[in-house]
């Protein structure tokens, strides 16, 4: 690995620190840093969440700091890869983020980008971009979420438009989006990869339903989302009609790779503050978990290095994305559950009565959610053995079969 700066990243940096100390002020890592945020119970405190993430993104756009990866023909800065690291690096340390806003654009622009017409990249680039509107994801369903490619929700051609119904599930941040990116079956007749199309939708599109889902931590992250005869002009279809698949396959390794090299917003420093306030660390097994913590975290921390090391230097094999997510969800459970064994009895508590006002409980209980989103760790586990370990695929007797044919739940 080399993850150190050639003389031209070294002066972007300077110039990214630059930028971020003028805009931006530091972490405290406590509650008083809005960018921990997310985890906002209150509506109206998650609203003004919200609100800030759009007006950093907005922040950015406008000193020409949004989109650094992204070609200047589509409102990006026109960097290098190494460029967004290095920033992502930088601004690691201030009280900045933006929140969905930033997560949407992985998955929606790389599909627009690759594969969206001219007047697609025209009209929504530049506000996806900027933070100016919002977009979710409409993919998974009650039936289809690991086996995405076997969704059911249907799209029929009624001349210059498309006529959609059916139900999508877990959609992040359905609830104040502007837009979203919606996979729905075309030709019931085709083997359930082949028969997919992708669209944009305008979610204030009559007859859309969202319905928020209350999850264990107390929040709202997810909805459910019903389409009942929503009409989708045709020039909304990204991509070739019946070749969604393809174009999903884009948004799905921009998402895994987004979540593996996600910051975290709970390390191993904050474990082991906790386990001295605690007064565990003399503890023979809470030293030997404290190092089973530190070790993933590492090992991480070297997975993203190597990542870090092929874009910005050409060397070496990246690791696939599906292992840096893995990793991802790993290091956080083991994290978050040791932190619960440290407090004890108290570990029961919550809220205000919790130690840290329950900042750890809302962890622990939060991880489920990493576990599931961007592929479950079992699918996960298995594209690591096809793409990267080169096992054969798992046998499939549905591989050719016309996906109205197929049994469903």
């Amino acid at each position: 690995m080399d993850f150190d700066d050639t003389p031209e990243d070294a002066a972007f940096r300077t110039e990214a620190r630059a930028f971020l100390e003028a805009h931006a002020p530091r972490k405290t890592g406590t509650d008083a840093d809005w960018s921990r945020g997310a985890m906002a119970e209150h509506p109206d405190e998650q609203a003004v969440y919200h609100k800030r993430c759009q007006e950093w993104q907005a922040t950015l756009y406008d000193n020409g700091w949004a989109g650094i990866a992204w070609p200047k023909a589509f409102g990006g800065r026109g960097g290098t890869p190494a460029q967004q690291i290095i920033f992502n690096q930088e601004a690691a340390r201030y009280d900045v983020t933006s929140g969905f806003v930033g997560a949407a654009q992985h998955l929606v622009g790389p599909p627009l980008m690759r594969h969206g017409s001219p007047e697609q990249h025209a009209r929504h680039l530049g506000p996806l971009l900027r933070g100016d509107e919002l977009w979710c994801q409409l993919f998974s369903e009650p039936g289809a979420g690991s086996d995405l490619a076997a969704l059911a929700t249907r799209a029929v051609r009624d001349g210059d438009e498309w006529m959609v119904n059916g139900q999508k599930v877990w959609t992040s941040a359905a609830q104040h989006a502007d837009f979203g990116i919606l996979l729905a079956r075309t030709d019931p007749d085709a083997p359930k990869h082949k028969g997919i199309t992708f669209f944009i939708v305008d979610m204030r599109t009559s007859g859309i339903d969202i319905r928020p889902l209350v999850q264990a931590t107390g929040l709202t992250h997810f909805n459910e989302v019903f389409l009942t005869d929503v009409r989708i002009p045709a020039e909304n279809v990204v991509g070739e009609v019946h070749g969604g698949w393809a174009v999903a396959r884009t948004t799905l390794a921009s998402e895994a790779g987004m979540i593996g090299g996600a910051g975290q917003s709970s390390t191993f420093d904050a474990v082991l503050a906790l386990a001295r306030e605690c007064g565990r660390t003399g503890d023979p097994e809470i030293r030997l978990a404290l190092a089973d913590v530190y070790l993933r975290e590492r090992i991480l921390k070297f997975h993203q290095y190597r990542m870090q090391t092929a874009i910005m230097h050409k060397r070496g094999t990246p690791p696939d994305p599906s292992v840096l997510k893995n990793f991802f969800t790993q290091s956080l459970s083991k994290r978050v559950e040791l932190a619960i064994a440290l407090q004890g009895a108290a570990g029961m508590l919550a809220g205000k009565d919790a130690i840290h006002d329950g900042f750890w409980q809302k962890q622990v209980v939060a991880q489920f959610s990493s576990r599931i989103g961007g592929g479950t760790n079992e699918v996960h586990k298995n594209m690591i053995g096809e793409r990267a370990l080169g096992l054969p695929a798992e046998p499939r007797s549905d591989k050719d079969v016309a996906w109205r044919d197929l049994p469903r739940s």
